[in-house]
């Protein structure tokens, strides 16, 4: 039976909340529940919304070899009927309520999002915890869903992007979870069962693998009772994560043919992990380098100077086992050839050259100016904290970030692009019927 949040209840636990060890600046307090989950709080009294985001490690790195797409699948079918609500009844309830609820799958973690307002937050918790522990995957909801997913995947195999982004990932990991498309394959969704779904929400959603954020108007105390209702329920552990460690492979080139006018190129390296000392400066770097917007050495070289490509930029992607290094750029297939040889000729004169002084302060003045954007509202700070924790950040992370940016030295930024990139070393996957671009063999990892 699951928890209640009767008034007495209530009472009988708020003393038995762990102690609060606030964060400084940002009032990041982290409290433990009775049931020994920790959590991550922000109170925000001024607006009577509550946000709650969580995370439970593992994702779709736990799909078994032959059903990829089932922590996918998973997170499309939670809110579609739970405990004695079928799909209708539990939709209904959640329109009632006015609540925002979302899961999603990634390759590390299967999220789960919960924003309602204050005065509804007992009865929106009761249908989150309902969600996680008592799935009901009926037969109707199951294959609408499974019909919507392999829709999706038909579309994409008219995509040139998505095609050249996954062929990449099965080439820079072809024999580790992490070259495994989430979404999955037609085959491997059309042979997921009722008995596949029901075993991941059974063994995936284990008290040790969870993170929890909580921020809006609620006070620590019931904030740990809360927690408890949704969460206490749920096993206390799971098998342990058993994929390894991977390097991305480096130096190949493949082509996938397409009849498409544009060729999408996608380019990669390995990269740091998110704890990696160098990061920071492997941050500045890349915003540099084709960290987004019109003012990178990218955009300037490629499409500002030769008109070569409609889009071209890089971003790093740390992953809890790997760590990434990726770009990508679009163009016409002649001009597929002179674009990837101009985007190797900025790599091999950044790690000859460097990156300029003002190249490196403009850098700095972008990423420290922009990422209060990313934390204007409940949920965002919600979804921030919980990533800080999945990577192991530090309460203190959010005052500290902007001065992890402004602490790198130009000097560090020229040496993590010696250490970082190679030119030849590019792993390069291009969807179309490109000119100038020939296949070659990828190196050992």
């Amino acid at each position: 039976m699951r928890p209640s949040l009767l008034p007495a209840v209530v009472l009988l636990l708020l003393a038995a909340a762990g102690p609060a060890r606030p964060g400084p600046a940002a009032g990041v307090e982290v409290l433990t529940t009775p049931a020994g989950i920790e959590v991550w709080l922000k109170r925000e009294p001024s607006i009577p919304i509550v946000a709650m985001e969580i995370a439970f490690e593992g994702g779709a790195s736990l799909d078994p070899e032959g059903r990829e797409g089932l922590a996918n699948m998973v997170s499309g079918l939670l809110d579609e009927g739970a405990g004695d609500l079928d799909s209708r009844a539990f939709q209904d309830r959640l329109d009632d309520l006015s609540v925002r609820m979302s899961f999603d799958a990634g390759r590390d973690a299967f999220h789960g999002s919960l924003m309602t307002l204050t005065e509804n937050l007992d009865a929106a918790a009761e249908l989150f915890g309902l969600a996680l522990a008592a799935p009901r995957f009926d037969d109707g909801p199951v294959e609408r869903i499974r019909g919507r997913i392999l829709a999706g995947l038909a579309r994409d195999e008219e995509d040139p992007h998505v095609r050249a982004w996954r062929a990449w990932r099965r080439a820079a990991f072809p024999d580790h979870v992490y070259g495994r498309p989430v979404d999955g394959t037609p085959e491997s969704v059309a042979a997921i069962a009722a008995a596949d779904l029901e075993r991941f929400a059974r063994t995936g959603f284990t008290r040790d693998r969870l993170h929890v954020a909580v921020v809006g108007d609620i006070a620590r105390e019931r904030t740990a009772v809360l927690v408890d209702a949704v969460f206490a329920g749920l096993p206390a552990a799971g098998a342990p994560l058993a994929f390894p460690d991977a390097v991305a492979a480096t130096g190949g080139v493949t082509v996938i043919d397409m009849d498409v006018p544009q060729s999408a190129i996608v380019f990669g390296l390995p990269g740091p992990m998110r704890g990696d000392p160098d990061y920071y400066a492997a941050s500045v770097l890349n915003k540099a380098l084709g960290g987004g917007g019109l003012n990178t050495r990218l955009f300037e070289e490629v499409r500002k100077k030769r008109g070569l490509a409609y889009a071209v930029s890089s971003f790093l992607h740390p992953h809890r086992r790997a760590g990434l290094w990726i770009g990508s750029a679009g163009t016409r297939n002649e001009r597929a050839g002179e674009t990837l040889e101009v985007i190797r000729d900025v790599l091999a004169d950044i790690v000859e050259n460097g990156v300029t002084d003002r190249e490196i302060a403009d850098a700095k003045a972008y990423l420290t100016g922009s990422f209060p954007l990313r934390l204007d509202s409940n949920e965002a700070i919600a979804g921030m904290l919980v990533a800080i924790q999945l990577f192991d950040l530090g309460v203190d992370y959010l005052d500290n970030r902007n001065g992890y940016i402004e602490a790198v030295a130009a000097a560090d930024v020229r040496r993590v692009a010696r250490r970082m990139f190679d030119a030849d070393g590019l792993l390069v996957v291009v969807a179309g019927r490109p000119e100038g671009i020939g296949e070659t063999a990828a190196a050992d990892r």
